[in-house]
């Protein structure tokens, strides 16, 4: 693509990297067919390359952000399904944040939704706050029909009848590893993730210690800055993110880290992009440390688990088949309700895993190997209307996103979904008919751990129904 950028606009590093990613579309449409609000409103602008032409007509003519821009920017999952179908390579994740931040800059929204991104921004990156939140929610759950605007009912709707109980090990310590200690690594606890479900982060530690990780929660630790940083706030979510660089080289200057393990994927893409986020920043050097050393918690597992012909003594145990498990049925076997096989798990690819980090296998391959049976709906690449706070602030679409979500895993008869991020969790659990756990949960029981609570209730979280 042609652009026309001056010597001077292209003196800022964010116009001179959009710069260079709308140079490399030539505009042939292919990430139309893999764009979920392309899907559902068939509107070209609701397109990446639609959103590219906005965006390049606003950057280059250096003017403020219109609301015709802001509406179908707004409308963008940013679950990058457009940059794994691109075969030119753009970036268009870069290219949406500077847009973002741009709008933030030179828009002035409605009062009532400047109030709300703010309240948003002021709450979800901080468990304490956000737990209060919920608490006051539960309050006008009952009433949440009665409410006129669509993202007020979202918000109500979205709040558990109970909370789990706050886990202390979220706490900044030190698990030792079980046996002799093959890493260590520093796990990211997460801020919603903490309110929500503290269950990923217990079944996390206990898997990774068990499999000889010493597990470091970092003093200092916080939000990984995703979600103000996708609302175009950059000062809000450098800050955040600079908290975390700090915390993290504090721990790996004192004894080296192998990892940052992240089992929050919609995190885990936005702390590998601390690289780029401050490359022209004093810090240039940490962040690109940090960036190197994050993991999803799958790449870190596939180099520790056990492949399936190995033996593993491992006893039965509340339903889980030792080493005696039927040929090609992996290590562990754990069976289906009905006793007939092994349990089959419906995988849900979350997009920040697949499209964002570009991971596929490793979830799979991990549970193949624990023994359960895994299958994929159709169209997995496809978003399931989570994305950050996009089920909040864009319920109509997200509403219909999770429903067509929801009826390609119910074609596949599964006992359970497992899925590697919290909020695709929140959003299937909503709807879903089996229990909706995260990967970590299924095999950390797998492995001797316990059974996880969301299978005896039957919600991504033990409290939500």
């Amino acid at each position: 693509m042609q652009t026309n950028f001056t010597e001077e606009q292209l003196a800022d590093p964010d116009t001179a990297r959009s710069n260079e990613v709308l140079r490399a579309c030539v505009h042939c449409g292919f990430c139309t067919a893999t764009c979920p609000t392309y899907q559902v409103l068939g509107d070209e602008l609701d397109s990446p390359r639609g959103r590219i032409y906005l965006i390049k007509d606003m950057l280059e003519n250096d003017r403020p952000a219109d609301e015709k821009t802001v509406k179908h920017i707004d409308r963008c999952l940013s679950c990058l399904a457009c940059m794994t179908t691109c075969p030119s390579g753009v970036h268009y994740m870069h290219l949406v944040d500077h847009a973002r931040a741009h709008i933030e800059r030179t828009y002035t929204r409605p009062r009532f939704e400047r109030v709300l991104r703010w309240t948003l921004s002021r709450i979800l990156p901080y468990p304490g706050r956000f737990r209060a939140a919920l608490t006051a929610a539960k309050l006008g759950r009952p009433f949440a029909r009665l409410m006129p605007d669509a993202r007020l009912r979202a918000m109500l709707e979205m709040a558990p009848r109970r909370l789990p109980p706050v886990s202390r090990n979220d706490d900044p310590q030190v698990f030792p590893a079980e046996g002799a200690r093959r890493k260590r690594v520093a796990l990211m606890t997460g801020c919603a993730q903490r309110a929500l479900n503290t269950d990923i982060n217990d079944a996390t530690i206990r898997l990774l210690t068990r499999l000889g990780c010493e597990v470091v929660v970092a003093e200092g630790m916080g939000c990984c800055g995703a979600l103000v940083h996708h609302m175009g706030r950059t000062s809000e979510s450098h800050a955040a993110a600079e908290q975390n660089i700090r915390a993290w080289l504090a721990e790996d200057r004192h004894d080296p880290l192998d990892a940052i393990v992240i089992n929050t994927s919609g995190c885990g893409t936005t702390v590998k992009d601390y690289g780029h986020m401050f490359r022209n920043d004093p810090l240039a050097d940490d962040a690109a440390r940090v960036s190197a050393l994050a993991k999803d918690v799958s790449e870190v597992l596939v180099d520790l688990m056990p492949g399936a012909d190995a033996a593993t003594g491992q006893p039965a145990k509340e339903g889980i088949e030792g080493t005696d498990a039927p040929a090609g049925h992996g290590v562990y076997a754990p069976v289906a309700p009905q006793g007939d096989g092994p349990m089959r798990v419906a995988y849900h690819a979350a997009c920040s895993l697949q499209h964002g980090q570009q991971i596929k296998s490793h979830p799979k391959d991990l549970l193949k190997r624990a023994g359960f049976e895994v299958v994929e709906p159709a169209d997995s690449h496809l978003c399931c209307g989570s994305a950050g706070t996009y089920n909040l602030m864009q319920p109509v679409i997200s509403a219909k996103l999770k429903d067509r979500k929801l009826k390609t895993l119910k074609a596949k008869a599964p006992d359970v979904i497992a899925a590697g991020n919290i909020g695709c969790m929140m959003q299937l659990a909503g709807g879903a008919e089996v229990p909706v756990v995260h990967t970590v949960e299924l095999i950390d029981w797998a492995t001797g751990g316990p059974r996880p609570p969301a299978m005896d209730t039957g919600g991504a979280v033990p409290h939500l129904r």
